[in-house]
């Protein structure tokens, strides 16, 4: 089947999400700034960093299915276990919010934020493996020095906010530091396969 149907049911489903976690914000009882950061200070930040995760996911896979033609039923599977990981930020979202930073559910956000990777790289993999040895997306991909990187990083955010410091903060802010690293790499343009897509666009 082609790849229409596959785009616009993971398009609504990151649409929904992103709603569902600004729908999760507190609104302030007062009408002051110090009220604001009060009440809805970590949770805009929180809500900020998953905002850009998710818009990060959306850009990726975009791009990923414009060297995509066809799928095949595993690409389907493989492309709805990522829309699972997503779909639970809000959840792990508004719940470091709610702790204001609680070791564990910072472990299980990164746990999440790891998760979706590896759905996504598993999605990768498998259209790679259907396009066959010649495959656009694997050529654009190559080496995946940022891929490859991304899971190390939250596994050492997830270490830090257990290992290191357990019964303080440190931990914590490492793990939120490595969290932010990593969206900060994602968000750096990768122009690899903003040039696949163009070499296998028919020309005008």
């Amino acid at each position: 089947m082609r790849t229409g149907r596959l785009e616009a049911f993971s398009d609504g489903v990151m649409a929904i999400i992103i709603t569902i976690m600004v729908l999760e914000l507190k609104v302030p009882a007062g009408d002051h700034l110090g009220d604001l950061v009060h009440t809805t200070g970590i949770g805009l930040l929180t809500y900020l960093l998953s905002f850009v995760y998710v818009g990060i996911y959306w850009n990726n896979h975009h791009h990923m299915f414009h060297l995509v033609r066809h799928v095949a039923g595993g690409v389907l599977w493989a492309n709805l276990a990522l829309l699972f990981c997503l779909s639970l930020f809000p959840f792990t979202t508004t719940w470091v919010d709610e702790s204001r930073l609680a070791r564990t559910p910072v472990v299980i956000y990164g746990v999440n934020m790891l998760a979706a990777a590896i759905a996504y790289f598993v999605l990768q993999t498998v259209i790679i493996r259907q396009q066959g040895v010649d495959s656009p997306l694997r050529r654009a991909v190559g080496v995946d020095l940022k891929g490859k990187a991304s899971p190390v990083v939250y596994l050492t955010g997830i270490l830090s906010a257990l290992f290191v410091d357990r019964n303080g903060q440190v931990g914590v802010g490492i793990a939120l530091a490595c969290f932010v690293a990593v969206a900060i790499l994602w968000i750096i343009p990768d122009r690899r396969i903003d040039r696949a897509v163009r070499e296998h666009e028919p020309p005008d």
